[in-house]
């Protein structure tokens, strides 16, 4: 195995592309912007790999890209209120081509989960991306983020309920 340092870096960081991805298109909710983000997430992070020390590279990767949609999101001056649009072509919901009726419910289902996880305030939602969708432990969440321990569980806790919330309303307004 290569010690080259383009080769090594390519081992260790590029199985962690879907998950850079998907954090940015969570925390930004602009597809242009998100693969902007990745890009530039990795290659800063190659540029600084030397100090990588082999710790979670996950988390390592994941913390530059964090850092990099917040300053996104800064220069946009959305960070305190950031408007989300939902659009039905970024949504990778399942589909199950042998039933059109329970594909049409799972997508149905995808987009009201996807709409209310995206009205979740910022660092809600990104706690439960990192947590849920990314299967990151609490300590990992808590190096990408910087948050302590307790702040990462709170923000989860409160987070899952917030979002149960938006779902339960959601659920009651289209069964009246």
């Amino acid at each position: 195995m290569s010690n080259h340092p383009t080769e090594r870096f390519n081992r260790i960081m590029l199985p962690h592309l879907d998950a850079a991805y998907n954090l940015a298109r969570w925390l930004t909710r602009n597809s242009d912007e998100t693969e902007d983000i990745v890009q530039e997430s990795f290659i800063k992070a190659f540029r600084h790999f030397n100090t990588f020390r082999g710790e979670n590279s996950r988390s390592w990767l994941l913390a530059i890209v964090r850092n990099n949609c917040y300053d996104w999101l800064k220069a946009q001056k959305r960070h305190s209120e950031i408007r989300m649009a939902i659009h039905a072509q970024e949504l990778d919901a399942p589909t199950l081509q042998h039933n059109p009726e329970i594909s049409f419910f799972n997508d149905v289902n995808r987009a009201i989960i996807d709409k209310a996880l995206a009205e979740l305030p910022v660092e809600f939602r990104e706690a439960i991306v990192l947590r849920e969708l990314e299967d990151c432990s609490y300590q990992e969440i808590s190096a990408i983020t910087g948050a302590p321990l307790g702040t990462v569980m709170s923000r989860l806790a409160r987070g899952r309920s917030m979002l149960r919330d938006k779902l339960a309303a959601e659920f009651c307004e289209k069964n009246q």
